[in-house]
């Protein structure tokens, strides 16, 4: 089962307490895919969870008794009901501001339109939840009513629909939350945490192979510098510190400069070793200019 489904899974068996709330929900329902015929109300979409909303919400509102769900809603039915989400004053898709006047109505409106029209992407792979609207109107009221939450949307047209859309982890945890998705917001946040990690992990390992690559480059470079100086001039006639540190690079070049600093009597510093390597290098260098 996908995350999306999952979602709409949890969504569709959250029924508001309050008929206002419940209104509120099959408003969203409608506005989205809701379709009037001549013979009744009808919805369009997904089968497993938005016909599972609107039979409870039908029994739970209306007393309306829907034996089967696929069962289209007849004339009588559907004028109540219609009526009831002030159905004729809906303009671009946009419904009455009648219906959302109470945040608790809000979060049911948002409930409904995920369930009638909202898909999200598995969130261990990537962030985004999109919402398909029917309007321009509509997909301004769904952003103001997502700000109004503190959750920023996105907008764009796609294939003569508009799209709001959020791509922030922490929206869409919020989202969640205020749809009362609270299952999906916490395996959300533990699948946010384990990449957090993950990440964490992995940039400690490439920051440490750089280290490693740096500090055996390096060390390559110091083992050539006195290999050089061996050959042109010998380490005899090095000053004793030099000498010292030469030696031991020499023996042990797999070793960095802390513990490089430590094998020396007495031990010195990273600081001081690398002060004497450094010395070795500048040496060898001026050689190879004479």
């Amino acid at each position: 089962m996908s995350f999306s489904s999952m979602v709409k899974d949890e969504m569709a068996d959250i029924i508001p307490a309050s008929r206002h709330c419940c209104i509120a929900e099959m408003a969203a329902c409608i506005a989205v895919s809701g379709v009037v015929k001549d013979n009744g109300l009808d919805f369009s979409g997904d089968p497993d969870h938005l016909r599972k909303k609107v039979f409870t919400l039908l029994k739970k509102t209306y007393n309306i008794e829907q034996h089967d769900e696929n069962r289209t809603i007849s004339p009588d039915e559907a004028k109540e009901i219609l009526e009831s989400v002030h159905y004729e004053e809906l303009k671009d898709g946009a419904v009455s501001g009648l219906i959302l006047k109470q945040s608790c109505c809000k979060r049911s409106y948002l409930r409904g339109f995920f369930l009638a029209g909202g898909s999200m992407s598995d969130p261990s792979k990537s962030y985004h939840l999109e919402l398909v609207c029917n309007g321009r109107g509509q997909a301004e009221q769904l952003r103001s009513l997502l700000s109004g939450f503190d959750i920023k949307a996105g907008s764009m047209m796609r294939k003569g629909h508009y799209v709001v859309y959020l791509k922030e982890s922490e929206a869409i945890a919020e989202f969640l939350n205020v749809t009362g998705a609270h299952r999906c917001m916490m395996e959300l946040e533990n699948l946010r945490i384990e990449k957090g990690l993950r990440s964490d992990v992995n940039r400690r390992v490439n920051c440490d192979t750089a280290n490693i690559n740096k500090s055996l480059a390096a060390s390559a470079r110091q083992l050539e510098d006195i290999r050089y100086l061996i050959q042109v001039r010998g380490l005899g006639r090095l000053p004793e510190k030099l000498r010292q540190a030469a030696e031991i690079r020499l023996e042990y070049p797999e070793l960095n400069l802390k513990e490089l600093g430590e094998m020396l009597d007495p031990p010195v510093g990273k600081s001081g070793i690398n002060h004497r390597l450094r010395k070795l290098q500048e040496l060898a260098e001026e050689l190879r200019k004479e």
